[in-house]
This record gives structure tokens, sequence and C-alpha cells, in this order.
């Protein structure tokens, strides 16, 4: 309380100060002289005269002056002298080793000291012996500093150089320069912000002065939960995938089994990417029981021995290979899940679709993490062809704004023909790949139980890389993942696709 009453006293005395000189001058002209001569802290004055300009009591004008001012490290040789001089002084007349010099002074000072004054030409720095080459010095660094210290001028070239050694920095000096405002008066008046019943009764309200409210101010911001990029950008692409007529599938099974994840994809069990360095298997529960046992066979005799056109994979499938489970690869597991339930009832056309969350085992870099998300689209119909699947490609990625594009033929064991998919990135002057898609093969889809001319096109694309381009984050570290900065939610700013 002490505290806070010295306070006040020390601000109505600056104000008082302040008020009581206009009444008699014209003008103040600098903030930081007035308070000098008054012994009033600076500060102080700054304060009263920003509350009184606000008030229209004064009319204040900033005045902004350079000054510099000594580091730690000039405030030390302004003390007890530079480097170089020091380090002459510690040079006897008949010379000394270089060994016995270094015993002598602190190591960066013997460093600084020896460079300084041999440019200073003030020492011989000999192999075996440092001796002077001059009688006596003048510690022209130290007189510099002092006279900066005491508020000097000193030449341009000398300020370079001390400059240059990083001794002293420059320093923005601000002040204001005063005069009567349209409101002024020698002692402020007590302004009010309530009506109040006692004004009333005293009649008291009929000389108030009452506080004029500022309704363009803005109120405190409100506190609140914040969407994440990634959900907003999810929330956008879910929304163009309702838009062109398709249904979620249900992805809420992270948990897969081999069969589901690839072997029902027509992907050989001896592929790399089954491998324990690029998927996660689970310890507990290692496998799964319950498998549709008809479609198994089917799935087992097409990897064998082929059929539907295909020669298959002739190897030996392993049943236990199939019931591993692990940690789902790519959405498309839930895909396989959801056309093998379709192929159950009489055929209806359907178009699919699933944003959610994928894992492999990946080294962590800049673009890859061991999860992220895999956005996927699929439509089931009869007689479907390539030209189908490239339509609806430019009609999907037209509405996130990317409406040039190009294929260039991949490989997927799961489709044929397979197509990885370009966008012209404007920002980036180059084609950047955004996706990959095809046709799934017969050898998946017929085993299933779907009509022979039952055809499926998919395409498939991480949320992540649209994302990072959006909101221009260049390591994929910084949106997702447990290195986030909570304040990347807090003050990112709407970006949107071009939803048409």
């Amino acid at each position: 309380m002490q505290f806070v009453k010295r306070v006040s006293v020390t601000v109505s005395m600056a104000e008082e100060a302040v008020l009581g000189y206009l009444e008699k001058n014209e003008e103040i002209k600098d903030s930081g002289e007035f308070a000098a001569e008054r012994g009033i802290d600076h500060n102080e004055i700054v304060n009263v005269i920003k509350s009184l300009h606000g008030f229209r009591y004064v009319d204040a004008q900033e005045i902004k002056r350079e000054s510099w001012v000594l580091t730690d490290e000039g405030k030390t040789y302004a003390t007890v002298g530079s480097p170089e001089v020091q380090l002459f002084f510690a040079i006897p007349p008949e010379g000394i080793s270089k060994l016995d010099l270094q015993k002598k002074l602190d190591p960066s000072l013997f460093k600084i000291g020896c460079a300084q004054a041999a440019k200073n030409k003030w020492v011989d720095m000999g192999k075996q012996l440092i001796s002077r080459k001059v009688q006596n010095v003048d510690d022209k660094v130290k007189d510099l500093l002092l006279q900066i210290q005491q508020g000097l001028n000193i030449a341009s070239d000398d300020i370079k150089a001390l400059k240059a050694r990083k001794l002293i920095v420059s320093q923005t000096w601000n002040g204001y320069s005063l005069k009567r405002g349209p409101n002024y008066a020698p002692k402020r008046k007590k302004v009010v912000t309530d009506l109040t019943r006692d004004n009333f009764q005293s009649g008291e309200w009929k000389e108030l002065e009452f506080k004029e409210y500022n309704y363009s101010a803005k109120g405190q911001p409100l506190e609140g939960g914040n969407l994440h990029p990634l959900l907003k950008v999810r929330a956008q692409l879910k929304q163009i995938f309702l838009c062109m007529g398709f249904e979620e599938m249900p992805t809420n099974n992270f948990v897969e089994s081999s069969f589901w994840n690839f072997d029902a994809l027509f992907q050989p069990q001896q592929h790399p990417a089954r491998d324990s360095h690029d998927t996660f298997f689970l310890e507990a529960p290692s496998t799964t029981k319950i498998l549709p046992e008809d479609y198994v066979q089917r799935v087992k005799q097409v990897h064998e021995s082929g059929g539907y056109g295909s020669r298959g994979y002739a190897y030996d499938w392993k049943r236990e290979e199939a019931n591993k489970n692990l940690l789902r690869t790519h959405t498309t597991a839930v895909s396989s899940r959801m056309l093998y339930q379709l192929a159950q009832k009489p055929f209806a056309p359907k178009k699919y679709f699933s944003i959610d969350r994928v894992f492999r085992n990946e080294a962590v870099d800049r673009t890859h993490l061991a999860e992220f998300h895999q956005i996927e689209g699929l439509v089931c119909d009869r007689g479907l062809t390539l030209c189908d699947l490239i339509g609806v490609l430019h009609d999907f990625f037209s509405r996130m704004g990317m409406t040039k594009l190009k294929f260039k033929p991949a490989y997927n064991p799961y489709t044929e023909p397979s197509m990885e998919i370009f966008s012209y990135h404007e920002g980036f002057k180059k084609w950047v790949e955004v996706g990959n898609s095809g046709m799934f093969r017969p050898e998946m889809l017929q085993p299933m139980g779907l009509p022979e001319d039952v055809q499926v096109i998919a395409w498939g694309l991480s949320l992540e890389r649209p994302t990072m381009i959006l909101y221009g984050i260049d390591n994929i570290r910084d949106l997702f993942g447990h290195k986030v900065d909570l304040g990347l939610m807090k003050k990112n700013p709407i970006c949107r696709l071009g939803i048409d």
C-alpha cells in the first residue's frame, strides 16, 4: 500500500509540474530537460504527458534522439583500460616470452590486445620474444569511451571503430515537446463514469463532468477453443466429397488384420511393405480370429494360382501371415471391407470416401511422420473406365483450387492401370505430386463377389501436404505431433480451399 501511495504521489507531482509550468509558459520544449531540472523521473513525466494528451489537456509532439551507450565490455575498458594498453604495460622493457605473457593476462584480453597492439605498431610479435616498439602509449580507446559516457560528441570515424569492436551500441531516446491543448486547465478536472443516486439527491450531478464513451474501442479478446489447421482443411475436404455425392466410410479401427490391409487387396505376402521395417505389427493381440472363411479361401486361391484372367503370384500363401494384426498402413483397408459388404447384397452403385489416420514405420524428417492422415475416395459402378477416373479427379481437385493436372503411369499391387497425380503449383512454379490413383484389379474385386462388369476407380492423398502448402509450413513436425506450438492454433489465418 505504501508503494502504491508513493507512486500516486509521484504521478501527482509530475502532473502538477507540467500543468503549472504551462499555465505561465507557452511550451515545454524537451520533456527530458524538464524532468532533469525538477528532479522527476522522466518515465513519470512521459506517463503523465500521455494521459494529459489523451484528454486533450496538452498537445504533445514526439521527440527522438539517437545516442551511443557503452556495452558491458565497453564499460570494463572505460574503467581498467583497453586490452592493447593493458598488454603493452604487461610487457617489461627487456621483453617477455609469449608463454609468460599469456600467463599474466586473461586469454580473451591477450588475443584482442595482441591484435590491436600489433595493428597500432606498439609491439614486436617475435617468435621467441614479444617486445615494445615504443616507450609509451596513450589509451585513446578508454578516453573515447569516457567521452561517450559523459554524453560528449566524438568523430564519426571513432564511432565506427568502437562500433566495429562492439564496445558501443546505438540507443534511441524518446521524449516529447508539448503545448496547451484545447481542454487545458491548471488542474485536471475529476471526471466520473457513473451517475449515482447520491448525485441526484445532492444536486451534484449538475456540476459533474462525465467521461466520454469511446464506442469504437475494442473489447477484451475472448478466450475460447481454436481449431487446428488440419481440422479446418479436413472439414473443407469432407464438404467437397459430400457435395460430390459421396458417403463417408467408418474409419474407427486403427488396428487391422494383415488380411484386410494387404491380402484382400491382392498384395503378395512377400511384398516389402509387409516387412516390419515398414509396418507396425501388434504384440498383443498379435493375431485376428474372425475372418470370412469362404472369402479367405477365394483370396488364397487367386494369390496362389490366379483366376479371373490372372496367373496369380504362384507362391504358397500362408494363413498365419494374413492373421497378423497391425496398425493400418492405409485407409484402403477400410475400402476393402466396405466393398466386401457391398458385394454381399444386390449390387447398387456407391461413392465412398474416408479421411483418417494411418501408420507407417518411417524415419521422421521434415516431410515424413510415422503417423499421418490419408484422404481416399472411390467410385463403384458398372462400366467405369480410366476416362471416368480422370474426369472425377479433375472435378475433385478443381474444387480444391487445383485446375492444372497431369498424370503419370505408376505401379500399385491392387490397381491396374495406376496413375500418379501432379498439380502445377503457382507459388513454387513447378509440378508437385499431390496423390495416387488407379482402377482396382479384378483379382481384388471378383473374389469379394462383385459382378464381373463392376469396376472401382479410386484415388488417395495425404491431408498434411495440402495443409502445409495452404499455411506456408515447411516442416511437417510443426503441423502435427508433440512438438506443435499451441500458438499456431490461435494465430493461424483462415485459409480456404477453392470450394465450388
